[in-house]
């Protein structure tokens, strides 16, 4: 299917993006974290929040609304009705229900039945710090089903373990891990955050060809004495939106997005 007019006139070295992600009124997580970012790169962005609530879930309390699974699809086939369902990227963050990820998986198969080059980068938002935030049956889902169908995965450092079995504790081991979900599909993979003794490592991989070992490479990122919401998404919007101009140079791409994350961090610190 042709893509419709909207789309061709937008510039080539960009696209248009699908970004299924968290909402709040007050903060930047989510969605808040990843639209203007791709907007300021020359993306047209369409959001869909998952969810929206008051505040992020780390406050005492929160109030807002869940998004389910029918409720998505119902979207989507507005999206359809309209020719309007052309992306050259699809970009998920957090997914609450394994019913809502299922659904997912079958957005990702629809879009790629209209575009069958579409990009899908995935953060699974799963936890941190050793604890999980969703249900754990989500973890097997991942693992199994949406692995397979990404293009580029950002895990952070507990995420990876989960989704490969195998426990990071030093520079090697992210590069294992890496390699074991390249055999799973994605050709890109960014470990976006590993803590080591004092450090804080980004781990990134290309596998640029499926016979080839693949590049890696490392980011010594600087720790900030402070707290933060929303840099993992504001992490992996910018490596989407970095990425596809240096599609063949994930290193070059991932040092953009550091420099501009910690640029962030350090004014709101």
């Amino acid at each position: 299917m042709a893509p419709p007019i909207l789309s061709l006139a937008l510039p080539s070295e960009t696209g248009r993006v699908l970004s299924i992600q968290s909402h709040t009124v007050q903060g930047y997580v989510g969605n808040k974290s990843a639209v203007f970012p791709l907007q300021l790169l020359g993306y047209d962005v369409d959001p869909i929040n998952s969810v929206q609530f008051s505040n992020h879930t780390g406050y005492p309390t929160f109030k807002g609304q869940v998004l389910n699974g029918q409720q998505l699809c119902d979207l989507i086939e507005g999206l359809e009705a309209n020719n309007l369902l052309y992306y050259t990227h699809l970009l998920t963050g957090y997914i609450g229900s394994v019913s809502f990820l299922t659904t997912v998986l079958e957005v990702v198969s629809k879009l790629r039945s209209i575009n069958p080059k579409l990009t899908y980068v995935c953060d699974p938002v799963m936890g941190d710090d050793g604890k999980l935030y969703v249900p754990s049956e989500l973890v097997s889902v991942y693992r199994e089903k949406v692995v397979p169908v990404a293009s580029m995965l950002t895990p952070n450092q507990f995420e990876a373990e989960q989704l490969t079995g195998f426990r990071i504790g030093s520079e090697r081991d992210g590069r294992e891990a890496c390699n074991i979900l390249h055999a799973a599909r994605p050709s890109k993979v960014v470990i976006t955050s590993i803590n080591i003794e004092d450090n804080l490592l980004l781990i990134g991989s290309h596998q640029k060809e499926k016979d080839q070992s693949p590049e890696q490479f490392k980011i010594v990122i600087p720790k900030i004495p402070a707290y933060f919401t929303g840099t993992g998404d504001l992490t992996t919007a910018l490596l989407l939106g970095w990425s596809n101009k240096y599609p063949d140079n994930l290193d070059k791409a991932a040092e953009l997005a550091v420099s501009s994350l910690q640029s962030r961090c350090f004014h709101e610190a």
